[in-house]
């Protein structure tokens, strides 16, 4: 079906609703209207990294661990595999007249708000703070999500926060995000209008704060003008929920419930997440609102549900119940694992060769953690295997002994019920002395951050307070070191953690983030060399005394890979593998003319091309540039690498202060095999934004950088 006839559709049935009837779609537990034939529906379901909240699902890495893998077409497999699970999770509930709270096809996914600022608790429900990166990994989500089967979408996606929206939680009901127009069209609305208009993205969501003094949900420059004006949006706005009622009770920029229905319905925000469009036909009966502006709001709504085939036959209908956590979205969820954990030092100690090992500590909080594997927005994994599992299984296969000690609480130095913090430690250190490598599994969970309300704890909320792992942690970690026993550490986090404290004592440290259910199977095999850890950092790790800007500042100086200044612990775009790969030769494509004003260079790092010539650099900002790289791997080991490409535009006092991300992509590289894979580089990568939010094409060359890591 397409828009323009779902959208006729939904025109001829909206006008045969009564002003109560249309009224009361415009909530998201929109109740039924049986005259019409149509049944309830509750827009609200989540999708972060699999069917989230609805009972059982396949739980694939948390977003950020997905952004770790830098693999858009895996990204579009798992998206696609999340998509058939809700849909046979709606038609079974539909079956038993179950229409509540997640059990509907509007998945409120991707999150593609910027990472700028490693202590945000929500970061982890990012891809991280790349605008190309999220743009590209959030566009294959919304493909995959709403992939049409049989004529009609599998599920609808929903880009959100719309638009300037990291934090900090404990404020986001009343705060104003202060960002100039420059920061605002270069870094935080780029992955938006990705996923409006290469995309096609049904929905989007409007953030809880106010941007620039306007509430985001009832924003007219950005749901107006840009949005719907400047991207031709034509779907439908939700708002945060409960972000509406935030206008008077929070922001202040209303007096009244009836006047927030009348600001945010007025500035096209369609559906309600919340309860102030219970006062729709207040506001109407006040002269606030108009009958014209509800219709135009459920027309969008409908117009998604007919795209959806809500209401027609169709063999969305028959996706069975048994796709959900089935085997193979299970092995997918693996693979997702394998490649999202990055390996951020190895002293040559991994692989572990199992014949050297008799007996392996696993310790830490977060060792038999199943929280530590799930994130936030979350389904239940059908299996979930803890790292501590997952190493234990290998090792009773492999006739190693495994002494295993919490040795800590996650973040509390008092413990209940438990007499003193050295009552865990020492159990600890006894694994450790008893043991021939120690296997240090810390970091934290949903339970330290993430969204503001949803837990008690440490970080009240939701954002972290510094860089490093909570103190018990940090004792645990110089308890085990002064045995003299090596050990590793493996750290589940969302975000960034300093770990350079243990860089020089720790034989290898790996980042698994919050690997999904078949977490601790991926950390086993990779410790043991039955796969590579193959991720990338999709987000800077600092120093813990890296001076950050103040998390309320929204200006990106000093922020991000992109704008720091300073030396970071691990940068952007930073993975260790096994095996070595190398890029033999690059080759531009040119035209004629060109080859004189274009050089490629083998440097240390990668391969640099410089375009040294003004007309040249013209080309590539109006047409982009494509540029092929042959790779090949120096011993007998497959190798999976990401070709990383950056792009500093010179000549121009507009451009941002160091290379930025242009294009990116997963190789498989096969020994004795070349692997040539050409790249094209948007024309948008070359050009600078000025302090206006004016795009322009005002330098007069560039330097592209290729490699497996960044260059900064």
């Amino acid at each position: 079906m397409t828009r323009e006839e779902a959208r006729k559709k939904a025109e001829d049935l909206v006008r045969q609703m009564t002003l109560e009837e249309a009224a009361s779609q415009l909530r998201y537990d929109a109740p039924a209207i049986e005259r019409l034939g149509i049944p309830e529906y509750n827009w609200w379901n989540e999708a972060l990294h699999g069917v989230a909240r609805a009972g059982v699902a396949t739980c694939f890495p948390q977003a950020i661990g997905l952004g770790a893998t830098f693999d858009t077409e895996l990204m579009l497999t798992i998206a696609k595999a999340i998509a058939l699970e809700t849909r046979a999770k709606y038609n079974t509930y539909s079956a038993h007249n179950d229409r509540t709270q997640y059990k509907g096809v509007t998945m409120w996914t991707p999150n593609i708000n910027i990472f700028r600022d490693p202590r945000w608790g929500r970061g982890q429900e990012t891809f991280g703070e790349d605008p190309q990166l999220t743009a590209q990994m959030g566009c294959a989500m919304i493909n995959g999500l709403q992939e049409k089967r049989d004529g009609f979408m599998t599920a609808a996606a929903c880009a959100k926060h719309f638009a300037v929206h990291s934090g900090p939680e404990a404020l986001r009901h009343e705060f104003d995000a202060k960002v100039s127009k420059k920061d605002l069209w270069e870094t935080y609305l780029p992955a938006f209008e990705a996923c409006v208009k290469d995309a096609g993205v049904e929905a989007v969501m409007g953030a809880y704060n106010r941007t620039n003094g306007e509430p985001c949900c009832a924003h007219e420059y950005l749901m107006n003008d840009v949005l719907r004006g400047e991207w031709k949006f034509e779907g439908h706005y939700v708002s945060d929920c409960w972000a509406i009622r935030d206008f008077h009770e929070k922001h202040h920029i209303t007096e009244a419930p009836e006047d927030s229905v009348s600001l945010a319905l007025g500035a096209g925000c369609d559906l309600n997440c919340g309860c102030t469009y219970q006062r729709i036909l207040n506001a109407y009966e006040q002269g606030k609102i108009t009958r014209e502006e509800i219709d135009r709001s459920a027309v969008r709504l409908f117009t998604t549900r007919y795209l959806l085939g809500l209401f027609d036959k169709s063999a969305l209908d028959e996706i069975p119940y048994s796709v959900v956590g089935c085997r193979e979205h299970l092995e997918l969820a693996y693979r997702a694992a394998i490649e999202s954990c990055v390996l951020l030092k190895n002293d040559g100690t991994l692989p572990l060769d199992k014949k050297n090992y008799h007996t392996i500590a696993v310790i830490g909080p977060n060792a038999d953690s199943t929280a530590a594997l799930v994130g936030n927005y979350n389904g239940t994994p059908p299996r979930a295997i803890t790292l501590l599992q997952g190493i234990s299984d290998f090792c009773f296969k492999n006739h190693i002994d495994v002494h295993y000690a919490q040795g800590c609480h996650l973040f509390d130095n008092t413990p209940p019920k438990k007499p003193h913090l050295g009552y865990f430690v020492t159990e600890g250190v006894i694994a450790a002395e008893h043991s021939d490598l120690a296997i240090l599994c810390v970091g934290l969970d949903a339970g330290l951050e993430g969204e503001q309300g949803d837990r008690g704890n440490q970080f009240p909320s939701g954002d972290k307070s510094d860089l490093l792992l909570p103190e018990t942690q940090r004792t645990l970690i110089e308890a085990v070191a002064k045995t003299g026993t090596p050990f590793i550490l493996v750290n589940a986090s969302g975000s960034p953690i300093d770990l350079s404290a243990y860089e020089e004592q720790a034989k290898a440290i790996l980042q698994v983030w919050y690997p999904g259910g078949e977490g601790g199977r991926a950390v086993a095999d990779i410790l043991f060399g039955n796969a590579a850890p193959q991720g990338k950092l999709p987000v800077t790790f600092y120093y813990n005394d890296n001076r950050l800007p103040e998390i309320t500042d929204y200006a990106m100086k000093d922020r991000t890979y992109r704008y720091m200044t300073q030396k970071p612990w691990k940068p952007f775009g930073f993975g260790l593998t096994y095996g070595e790969a190398q890029i033999d030769s690059v080759q531009v494509d040119v035209v004629e003319g060109g080859k004189e004003s274009c050089f490629v260079e083998k440097k240390e790092r990668g391969w640099c091309v410089t375009i040294a010539d003004k007309v040249f650099y013209q080309r590539a900002a109006e047409e982009g540039l494509g540029i092929t790289v042959s790779c090949s791997t120096k011993y007998d080991t497959c190798v999976s690498e990401v070709v990383q490409l950056y792009v500093h535009v010179k000549g121009t006092q507009n451009e941002v202060p160091n290379a930025k991300l242009a294009a990116f992509g997963r190789v498989q590289i096969v020994p004795d095999e070349k692997n040539v894979r050409r790249f094209f580089i948007p024309a948008k990568v070359f050009t600078t934004v000025d302090h206006n939010g004016e795009r322009n094409a005002d330098g007069n060359g560039a330097d592209i950088y290729i490699g497996f890591s960044v260059f900064i």
